[in-house]
Formats: C-alpha cells, structure tokens, sequence
C-alpha cells in the first residue's frame, strides 16, 4: 500500500508538471510542459505523448486494471491528435489536461474501486479510431503538399 501511495505521489507530480505546473499572472489558467512542448512541431507533441504513455505505464505497474488503462490510453490519444493541430491544438492541450484527468481516474480506482475490469473493448475502439483519424491525416497531409507543390511550379 505504501508503494502504491508514493508511486501515486510521483505520478501526480509529473501530472502536474505537464498540465498545470504554471500560472498566467493575473488569471486562474494554468498549463504545463505538455502545452509548451506542443509549440515546437510534431516533436513536441510527441514527446508529450510520450511521457503521458510513460505515466500511464507507471500507473499500470502499480494497480491501474486494464479497463483504467484503456480509458488513460483513450485520454492521452485524444490529446496528442487534438493537440497536434496547429494553434488550436495547443490550446486545446492547455485546457484538456489528459494527465491530471488520468490521476484522477487512478484515484478513483484506488479509493472506490472503480474501473475495473478489462479493457479490452475501449482499447480496441481507441486503436481503430486512432488509425483512421492516422490515415485521415495522412492523406489531408497528402493533399496540402500536393496543393503546395503544384502552386510553386506554377510560379517557378
């Protein structure tokens, strides 16, 4: 029990961290590293992502049932594909929060006993809904750059 509370402790530090460690003066709002690190082009949102997965493991380590997981999963895939639109991303990576939402599931799972269960069903979901949002994004990616390469060799 006592290694679980200080993997709780150090999970919700990081949380912190990346979702509301700093304060814009004057307002309520807070933000991490995580809406900071979405500014720098595709590497920061995947590093974000990869911390928050690496979280989200240190949870699975210490109780969080599969069910948890995939909910945690859901959680973090929601914010690295929102959050990797350009602006609007970022401030949606600002407001979501996806680790402090993830503590506060693991929480729940600890003190009330919910969450439980396998997680199969949400993991498969999230795997499909992620794959087509890929593939939808790979071929949005697709058309600009075709768009943006027949425009410069009409100029050229």
């Amino acid at each position: 029990m006592e290694q679980r509370d200080k993997a709780l402790k150090s999970v919700e530090t990081v949380a912190k961290l990346l979702d509301s460690q700093f304060v814009i003066p004057g307002t309520n709002f807070r933000f991490g590293l995580d809406a900071i690190a979405g500014l720098i082009p595709v590497g920061g949102d995947a590093v974000s992502f990869l911390a928050s997965g690496a979280l989200v493991l240190t949870m699975v380590r210490h109780g969080a049932s599969g069910q948890l997981a995939a909910r945690m999963l859901l959680n973090i895939a929601i914010d690295a594909v929102v959050g990797a639109i350009p602006f609007l991303g970022d401030l949606f990576d600002a407001a979501y929060k996806a680790n402090i939402k993830n503590v506060e599931l693991l929480k729940e799972h600890y003190k009330e006993g919910k969450h439980s269960g396998s997680g199969w069903g949400i993991f498969v979901g999230t795997l499909l809904a992620l794959l087509i949002m890929g593939a939808g994004l790979a071929w949005l990616l697709y058309q600009v750059a075709t768009l943006l390469f027949g425009l410069l060799a009409s100029i050229g």
